[in-house]
């Protein structure tokens, strides 16, 4: 959603749509002053064995934000966004980065997996994906698409 509809993230959402309560449970745990980080939302998703976009959907129905996204992209404040482009680039990892792109973007979980077999940080991925210009796609949480 764009800033201005902050505060509004239910409504991406059908009115009908609940989060489950083990979900709900551990991110009223884990929200702070109505955010939670990137990093916490994945280890919730992780450790009840769900899907990182459904607790997306329930920090969005509690109206929570998302903050420090893993890749630099969002959530920083004063910033906003962090990452900056990379120096130089591998050709491995711009071979891995372009083999990986769906419509001319990288997914968000196709950047988390070329991190691992890399053995780079996700940062470096997005790093590498501003110096080649090319937009990070389809957050894992639903912050955006």
């Amino acid at each position: 959603m764009a800033h201005e509809d902050a505060g509004h993230y239910a409504a991406k959402h059908g009115a009908k749509t609940r989060p489950a309560p083990a979900v709900e449970q551990a991110l009223r745990a884990a929200i702070e002053e109505n955010a939670i980080a990137c990093a916490s939302a994945h280890k919730i998703a992780q450790t009840l064995k769900v899907a990182p976009a459904e607790v997306g959907v329930a920090v969005d129905l509690m109206e929570a934000r998302l903050t420090r996204c893993q890749m630099g992209l969002f959530g920083y404040t004063p910033e906003g966004r962090i990452v900056n482009p990379a120096g130089e680039l591998s050709p491995e990892l711009e071979g891995a980065i372009r083999e990986s792109l769906v419509n001319g973007r990288l997914p968000c979980l196709s950047s988390w997996e070329i991190a691992k077999r890399l053995g780079l940080a996700k940062m470096d991925v997005a790093r590498a994906c501003e110096a080649l210009k090319i937009k990070i796609s389809s957050c894992q949480l639903g912050a955006f698409y």
